[in-house]
């Protein structure tokens, strides 16, 4: 039996359906923690957004954010958008294990995007640079910033990867796309 004819499910979206599973559950694993324990990471987000333990250049302390009220609103935004993420790479999920390949592509990518841009743009570009968080020994979140970025963006790849002859059009939704066009 060659690989096109077997009746298993095409390995590349198994692949990038377990895949999304891995960012959908380590990203409501980070939400739930920050709802659950919320006074940990708030400390975290108040002293990045102080830069008061960075050099205390004075040519860049004018950037620090010490309003508690803005520094908390802040982390609430940050654990919603965590929130949202979870939930739409979940969907994406479930439609990956539907056969629903061309819409969980889409759905996955919008969860992956939003991990990139909380991670990329949020935790390493205005964290990392505009609030100086590589200078603080004490409160520096790059490592583990980076680390989700990279693998978000490693599972994007995945997901975008073309399918195989064969695998679209084995997939139940490509069967009823087909039976809609004719």
């Amino acid at each position: 039996m060659s690989i096109n004819k077997s009746p298993h499910r095409p390995v590349l979206p198994l692949t990038a359906g377990l895949l999304t599973a891995t960012a959908a559950l380590y990203i409501a694993l980070v939400a739930f923690g920050n709802i659950t324990d919320f006074g940990s990471n708030q400390q975290f987000v108040r002293h990045v957004l102080a830069m008061d333990s960075t050099f205390g250049d004075e040519d860049l302390m004018w950037r620090a954010v010490t309003s508690t009220a803005l520094q908390d609103a802040a982390y609430v935004a940050i654990i919603v958008w965590e929130t949202v993420a979870a939930l739409v790479l979940a969907a994406g999920t479930w439609l990956w294990a539907r056969g629903r390949f061309g819409v969980a592509r889409r759905v996955s990518t919008y969860g992956l995007l939003m991990l990139m841009l909380l991670f990329g743009a949020g935790f390493i570009g205005i964290g990392g640079e505009w609030f100086a968080m590589w200078q603080s020994e004490d409160w520096n979140g790059l490592d583990a910033a980076t680390r989700v970025f990279l693998m978000s963006g490693v599972i994007l790849i995945v997901v975008q990867l073309p399918f195989r002859e064969g695998e679209r059009e084995r997939s139940p939704e490509h069967q009823r796309e087909r039976e809609q066009e004719g």
